[in-house]
């Protein structure tokens, strides 16, 4: 089910599936998708939770898998991508496509006023807590505190937001 809040603007050239599983995608108010954006419900049966007062830009990727849930007031920039699941690997047996995916680490948690650089990877499990910033390029597969910055793998130091 796609549920987009009529103050929301989402381009045309933007693309949403509808859940064959029944996960839910909501689109809140006053939130900005821009053209090429792509939310899949993929990996799962998570929900695809965004809140009001979100951008969202070019090129955008997001699987719904484990779930994301995305706080009031955030900014993705371009390129990113959020997949809340990983695929199982570890029977050499077996082709990798075959072997499904592997157990929830919790979906991807974005709390609200937070920052997302240009290019970054978001995997299962990650939570960015309040007025985080990642860093352009990033790869993010944990909890990281409120009002921290340059956090992620490349970043080799978190610092905080004054």
């Amino acid at each position: 089910m796609i549920r987009i809040d009529e103050s929301a603007r989402v381009s045309q050239l933007a693309d949403i599936e509808d859940s064959q599983r029944g996960s839910l995608i909501e689109i809140g108010p006053d939130t900005r998708i821009d053209s090429f954006v792509k939310i899949k419900p993929a990996g799962g049966s998570g929900d695809v939770l965004i809140g009001a007062r979100v951008s969202i830009n070019s090129c955008v990727v997001i699987y719904s898998g484990n779930g994301v849930e995305i706080g009031d007031g955030t900014a993705i920039a371009a390129n990113t991508t959020i997949a809340p699941t990983n695929h199982e690997y570890r029977e050499k047996a077996r082709p990798i496509t075959e072997q499904r995916f592997m157990p929830s680490r919790g979906g991807v948690i974005i709390e609200e006023d937070v920052w997302i650089g240009a290019n970054c990877v978001l995997l299962d499990g990650t939570i960015l807590r309040k007025g985080a910033v990642l860093g352009a390029g990033s790869l993010a597969n944990k909890e990281y505190p409120p009002y921290s910055i340059n956090v992620g793998r490349p970043a080799k130091t978190i610092r905080y937001r004054d």
